[in-house]
């Protein structure tokens, strides 16, 4: 007998995506021309991404994504390229690139980010009135990345608020005063890594214990339900009301840390939507991750790496 897995439908939400463009350059030398490698062009952004490496794990979403202007046209293309269901919200302004470059020499990588175009109201409400149509009853809403000028700090919570309305878990993947006001409203799960928790709770946090103690308040106080903070070689802290781990990750070649972040919650997302326990799926975000940064330039996770990693750390576990 062969058993289908039931997923859960996920909606992801791109509000500043953007064109990623990647490039290789044997030494990065101040004023002078540099000669770079032909670049790799790829959508990206946090929504956009999660989207992309929820199918790279061999998982489906519907992508709801801002754009304008020829970059966003290219940005339509290229996610039509890639077989991904979206749907554009359109925009005045132009959508955003961003550019990586590696420094041959030494292994380094160089990332720069534009800021996005700027939104108006009407712009903004539209979103808005999207995602309450489009969150999936029993599913899962993500909202990802930073947000572009013109938006307001409170946004993730009035998508938080829409989501919850349509019956939709929200998971939220910011920083700063924009994750701040999703936790007001309530989230179902969020992912800071660890600059951007301390910058949440105020506080120093020095070692392990103070991070531990500080995400137990956060979730005892109501502002998400599951918590997971990336601390980058050292894994991640998995807190909810019943349990703590801290989870080491395994250790792999690092290409390129681009989409890292955004492969893990699309990790853990496509596992909670398939059934899986809220700590393997955050087990398995981990994997997703750290398959991320084996692969160069923005191409995310591959689907064989994290399920190979997240095997080898199931074995350790148990």
């Amino acid at each position: 007998m062969i058993l289908r897995i039931i997923m859960k439908a996920i909606v992801s939400l791109a509000i500043n995506p953007t064109i990623d463009k990647s490039s290789s350059v044997e030494f990065v030398v101040p004023g002078r021309k540099l000669r770079c490698t032909a670049p790799t062009i790829e959508p990206g952004g946090g929504g956009v991404n999660v989207s992309r490496a929820v199918r790279k794990l061999g998982g489906e979403s519907t992508l709801l994504y801002a754009a304008g202007g020829l970059n966003g046209d290219l940005l339509e293309e290229l996610l039509a390229g890639e077989g991904l269901r979206s749907r554009r919200l359109p925009l005045a302004g132009m959508t955003r690139e961003s550019f990586a470059v590696l420094e041959e020499s030494t292994g380094q990588q160089y990332r720069f980010g534009m800021p996005g175009p700027v939104l108006k109201e009407e712009e903004v409400q539209l979103a808005l009135e999207e995602v309450a149509a489009s969150s999936p009853d029993s599913g899962f809403l993500v909202a990802s990345g930073s947000l572009p000028p013109g938006v307001p700090a409170d946004f993730y919570a009035r998508v938080a608020r829409a989501g919850k309305g349509a019956g939709a878990k929200v998971i939220v993947d910011t920083s700063g005063e924009p994750l701040k006001r999703a936790l007001q409203e309530g989230v179902y799960l969020i992912k800071p890594n660890l600059r951007e928790f301390r910058e949440l709770v105020d506080g120093d946090l020095r070692d392990e214990a103070e991070i531990e103690a500080a995400a137990r308040k956060v979730v005892a106080g109501g502002g998400c339900e599951l918590l997971v903070i990336s601390l980058g070689s050292a894994g991640a802290l998995f807190v909810s009301r019943e349990a703590v781990a801290h989870m080491r990750p395994p250790t792999v070649r690092i290409v390129s840390k681009v989409g890292a972040g955004d492969s893990m919650v699309a990790g853990i997302t496509l596992s909670l939507a398939r059934g899986m326990a809220p700590r393997d799926a955050a087990l398995f975000g981990i994997a997703a991750g750290a398959a991320a940064v084996m692969t160069p330039g923005s191409e995310l996770c591959r689907k064989e790496d994290a399920e190979r990693l997240y095997r080898k750390l199931r074995a350790d576990r148990d």
